[in-house]
């Protein structure tokens, strides 16, 4: 990596002048961990609490990288479901508007279905049952394959497509296809022990959003979803992403990983690959100098990931940026600057 400590300098300076609660740094090469650091608060005001690395941070949108896009790759290579299998095959409830027959797996994955971005159902008190039920006969805003929208309900939809398919919910399958099989002792759904977690946002009641999921969706769900809801360390991510850039097959084939980082969508408005963000697209926040086969995802709590498979370089930060409030403008620049200061060197 370029230079670990500058990246620390920022961090370390956004906490001293209350940019930043707290942050987690990991990054590395391959199976090579060369950085381990933490920073700032978990939690501020009159309980606060430092950040370690054993602290659990809201994952946010990285649960779709990190749990629901895995779990797809390995029913795909278990032959359960194919990249063109059509999700109102195995969710019939899912076909209720026109042209919604036509949506596949790799149109989720890509974020090409045509669906909404998101709808306010968290904020509207309504049961868990009427969510589902709405999001699934959600209708299309474009035609599939026609334009890359970066969707929560795609995603969810993905999820509850898996659990379908995979006869159990997203948490055993997180369990059987990637935290069992990869040793990642501490991620998971939550809600999970408050003494250990990152606090995020002040809910409308004034209680501090502390081990239990930040998104208004998922906590309303109550169950296991597959666009936000994992908790995990530092640790553990980095555990995860040297994974993705080992040469070996213990866990999901090469071929399936080097899919997933591939641009597919770069003749649409758009650069995914399948569940990453690939360079360049809206949503790309490594800054000039990473390679161009490399691939990011964020998490609105102020969470994300980054690996480049030609390389093997990969960097986990994680920040409870969120406990500051949301909408104020920091941390996409803060992310740029640290991705810049660790963009990988070739050996």
């Amino acid at each position: 990596m370029s230079s670990p400590g500058a990246a620390i300098d920022l961090l370390e300076r956004a906490v001293a002048t209350g940019e930043l609660p707290g942050w987690a740094l990991a990054c590395g090469r391959g199976d090579e961990l060369t950085t381990l650091e933490v920073g700032g608060l978990a939690v501020t005001g009159s309980a606060a609490r430092p950040v370690t690395p054993n602290t659990l941070f809201d994952l946010a949108s990285l649960t779709k990288v990190v749990a629901t896009l895995p779990i797809t790759l390995a029913l795909l290579r278990d032959g359960a479901v194919g990249l063109d299998s059509r999700v109102a095959e195995q969710l019939p409830e899912f076909d209720s508007a026109p042209g919604k027959a036509e949506i596949t797996v790799a149109h989720l994955l890509t974020h090409t279905s045509g669906l909404p971005a998101t709808r306010p159902y968290g904020t509207q008190r309504l049961p868990a049952a009427t969510i589902r039920e709405r999001l699934l006969t959600e209708p299309l805003e474009a035609s599939p394959g026609s334009r890359v929208r970066y969707s929560d309900i795609g995603f969810l939809v993905l999820g509850w497509l898996a659990e379908r398919v995979g006869g159990t919910t997203l948490d055993v399958l997180l369990a059987d296809h990637v935290t069992d099989p990869l040793a990642l002792p501490a991620t998971g759904y939550g809600p999970v022990d408050p003494d250990r977690a990152a606090a995020t946002e002040r809910r409308a009641d004034g209680v501090i959003c502390l081990g239990s999921v930040h998104d208004e969706i998922a906590a309303q769900l109550g169950a296991p979803a597959a666009h936000a809801g994992v908790f995990a360390t530092a640790g553990d991510l980095a555990s995860y992403a040297a994974a993705w850039t080992s040469t070996g097959e213990m866990w999901l084939p090469a071929e399936l990983r080097s899919r997933a980082t591939s641009d597919h969508t770069s003749h649409l408005d758009g650069h995914r690959g399948l569940g990453w963000a690939a360079r360049h697209d809206a949503y790309d926040q490594l800054g000039e100098d990473w390679p161009s086969g490399a691939v990011f995802h964020s998490g609105f709590t102020g969470t994300s990931l980054a690996l480049d498979p030609g390389t093997r370089c990969w960097v986990v930060l994680l920040t409870n940026d969120v406990h500051f409030g949301r909408g104020r403008g920091t941390i996409n620049p803060l992310r740029r600057a640290v991705h810049t200061a660790l963009a990988p060197v070739p050996r």
